[in-house]
């Protein structure tokens, strides 16, 4: 049995993404995508997804990037939740 995580946005995460998704119509499908990867491994235990702990950066910075398309998404994790901080 496999445990899911809770995927939660910052408001300046949802802020970001409504303008730049106005400007590619195809950022919602990749963030949907990288919603369902996130729930199922965050820490990419499994090896397929385009995830890297980033190195040198603090706590609340979005510790963690993955890659969807051209779109990064940076996130931390805190226990079972994961918080969506940038996507670029």
């Amino acid at each position: 049995m496999t445990v899911e995580f809770l995927v939660l946005a910052t408001s300046h995460f949802d802020r970001e993404l409504k303008k730049l998704a106005a400007r590619h119509p195809e950022l919602p499908e990749h963030y949907k995508d990288v919603v369902l990867a996130l729930k199922q491994d965050p820490y990419n235990r499994s090896r397929r997804s385009l995830i890297k702990k980033l190195q040198g950066v603090q706590a609340d910075e979005g510790q963690y990037r993955i890659r969807s398309g051209r779109f990064r998404f940076r996130y931390d994790i805190e226990g079972q939740s994961v918080y969506l901080k940038l996507c670029i």
